[in-house]
């Protein structure tokens, strides 16, 4: 009998049991349509739908001598349903309904995904609220910049995840169509009301055309949106991992009592689920190029694209749902700390505030190339040879000619530089 959608776990989706379930749901949708229409029995619809059984052992034991899954499959329900059988596949050729089947298991992989993302999601933006206004030192090319807040940083990633909703919300569209329509997807043998009643029994769009099979950019657009989510949530990771780092410290992944994170140093805390994220990511940027290699088949179709989709699209998938899940409870118990985000800010002697220096001078009527060179040449005494920036500024004759000390003094307010924090969270209904 017909099983409808009711939101399975990601595993139990993608298991031979479920596989064989769906597309005997195509079968049995495809024999309520052709008897809608008037061409076969409605009696033998209800009869099919009452025995239409299978096992996967049997299948499998069938498919030793034909060497074909959907023969072995078709078989066993004949064993099974008797005389009422031949209707099952009436007109259609095997990637009629694994095709179909594919994407109703690919839509409904999307929607836990979506799911996972918009949980993810609220986890970010909650976070992100909490530390809105939370100093901390933004880095570029790992080098120390301006301050800003950890909130923004937060609040950067919920920003991400947003477009990969919007993204996979548009690959659940693509791939959730189907195609009923013969050999080489004329309609030979098959009305093509047919494939329009089946589909919308089953929650699909019909293609507008397909040959043998439905074209594969669709699932190369459905796995390289899943990609994209997997890079998303390693940039994420990688960058936790990077605060976890002993030098910088500034947040780390919870460590719960009894965890050990080294057989040889006690003392080892380390972000071991961010790296597995890192990690299962580059399994899915792989998938995507192989499901690329997919989009070009011989003719109207070869079989090339299948032994692969049996891997990825179940592997990418089951992916992309454990590392959100994983991702979702590292933020929530993220542990956060904003005393080591002031001292590392502070770690430079001042140097993070040369832009401000360049730019009061710069107001005060000096050309900027200028005022440039004065500023850097007491920022390299800092680099070079410890010495302290703001005391440098002070004694320096260029700058303090047309700087007072109070006008310095302003410039070395880290709070200057978050002004707007609230002004970008607002952007964002928070």
């Amino acid at each position: 009998m017909i099983e409808r959608y009711t939101r399975p776990e990601m595993g139990h989706l993608w298991s031979i049991q479920n596989e064989w379930q769906t597309i005997l749901n195509v079968e049995i949708a495809a024999c309520e349509a052709m008897a809608e229409l008037g061409e076969i029995p409605a009696a033998a619809v209800e009869n099919i739908k009452a025995k239409a059984k299978f096992d996967v052992a049997r299948i499998n034991e069938i498919e030793k001598t034909t060497d074909h899954d959907i023969i072995a499959f078709l078989t066993n329900l004949e064993e099974n349903i008797g005389e009422d059988s031949k209707y099952i596949h009436k007109g259609l050729t095997s990637s009629d309904v694994k095709d179909t089947a594919y994407c109703v298991m690919m839509r409904d992989a999307a929607a836990i995904i979506l799911d996972d993302l918009q949980e993810f999601r609220t986890v970010l933006r909650r976070r992100a609220n909490e530390f809105r206004h939370t100093p901390c030192i933004g880095r570029t090319h790992g080098i120390h910049a301006e301050p800003m807040t950890f909130g923004l940083k937060l609040l950067l990633w919920s920003a991400e995840i947003e477009r990969d909703i919007e993204r996979l919300t548009h690959a659940k569209k693509i791939v959730s169509v189907g195609k009923l329509s013969g050999a080489v997807g004329t309609y030979s043998n098959i009305n093509p009301r047919i494939e329009e009643l089946t589909c919308k029994k089953l929650g699909l769009t019909p293609v507008r055309l397909a040959t043998q099979v439905i074209q594969r950019d669709r699932h190369a657009e459905f796995v390289t949106t899943l990609a994209i989510i997997a890079s998303t949530l390693e940039k994420i990771a990688t960058e936790i991992r990077n605060l976890q780092r002993t030098d910088i410290r500034e947040a780390e992944e919870f460590f719960k009592a009894g965890q050990k994170g080294s057989s040889a140093m006690p003392h080892k805390r380390n972000p071991i689920n961010c790296e597995r994220v890192s990690g299962m990511a580059r399994l899915v940027r792989g998938n995507a190029v192989a499901a690329m290699e997919d989009i070009t088949l011989w003719h109207e179709r070869d079989i090339s694209h299948s032994s692969v989709e049996r891997v990825i699209l179940p592997d990418s998938t089951i992916n992309v749902d454990y590392c959100l899940h994983k991702l979702t409870g590292i933020v929530d118990k993220l542990l956060v700390y904003p005393d080591a985000m002031l001292h590392n800010m502070n770690r430079t002697g001042g140097l993070i505030y040369s832009q401000r220096i360049l730019t009061a001078l710069v107001n005060k009527g000096i050309l900027r190339q200028t005022a440039y060179v004065w500023v850097q040449r007491n920022a390299m005494k800092r680099w070079l040879d410890k010495e302290d920036f703001r005391t440098n500024v002070e004694k320096d004759a260029d700058i303090s000619a047309h700087l007072t000390k109070e006008e310095i003094d302003a410039c070395f307010d880290y709070q200057y530089f978050l002004r707007n924090v609230d002004d970008i969270f607002a952007r964002f209904d928070l």
